[in-house]
């Protein structure tokens, strides 16, 4: 008798823990973080900076000089995005310290030659492919230059400064870095009309064949 008492109290005891044990607060189960997916969304307004370099093959009758320097500026444009495609209008100006000179002995006369290009605009259309935070594209359109020619002979001097019009087309990368701010960099290839100074009954023709290589900045609306 007193073994069974024994174990019924056991038993009675064991039930009355694991009844308090149910009624203890549980613990609940640790949930991993998700980080949040980025989005890229290029649709919108934007506007920047850039800095680069060009260089430009002229011929100039029988003057023949490369023009190069610094070009930097600026651009605005809007773009649209549809899937991974991005279709976009950019305009842009910039400034330019491209400029050389030669010179050339015609019928016993020295000419001097000068040609620089101040600045030039263009405006374009881009298509491109967006893949995460990265935007290959295409770009093409107008361009317009002011392109500078001096010619300089003892006696005499001419000097056609005018504004050509003229097309472009390039391409690029641009890479959105973070929220709202994107890095470029980009080639542009710009041809424009034929610019004519005569002096002296010599003619000199010159038509700017310009190579642009440019990085830039924009800030995204």
């Amino acid at each position: 008798m007193r073994k069974f008492s024994m174990a019924l109290a056991g038993l009675m005891l064991a039930a009355t823990s694991g009844a308090y044990a149910a009624d203890l607060p549980r613990k609940a189960p640790m949930v991993q973080p998700v980080a949040p997916i980025q989005m890229y969304n290029w649709t919108g307004f934007y506007a920047g900076v850039n800095l680069g370099g060009g260089w430009t093959n002229t011929s100039s009758g029988s003057i023949n000089s490369d023009l190069s320097g610094v070009i930097g500026g600026g651009q605005i444009g809007y773009n649209w995005q549809t899937g991974p495609i991005l279709l976009g209008i950019e305009g842009d100006f910039q400034g330019s310290s491209q400029r050389s000179s030669g010179s050339a002995t015609i019928g016993g006369l020295t000419y001097n030659g000068e040609s620089k290009i101040p600045w030039f605009a263009t405006v374009r259309g881009r298509l491109g492919y967006v893949t995460g935070p990265w935007l290959i594209y295409a770009t093409g359109g107008a361009a317009w230059i002011n392109y500078q020619l001096d010619i300089t002979a003892p006696g005499g001097s001419v000097s056609d400064h005018t504004t050509k019009s003229g097309w472009t087309v390039g391409g690029g990368v641009e890479w959105m870095f973070m929220p709202n701010w994107s890095a470029k960099l980009e080639y542009l290839y710009l041809d424009t009309d034929t610019t004519t100074a005569t002096l002296f009954g010599a003619n000199f023709d010159a038509r700017a064949k310009q190579n642009i290589v440019r990085a830039g900045l924009n800030y995204h609306f």
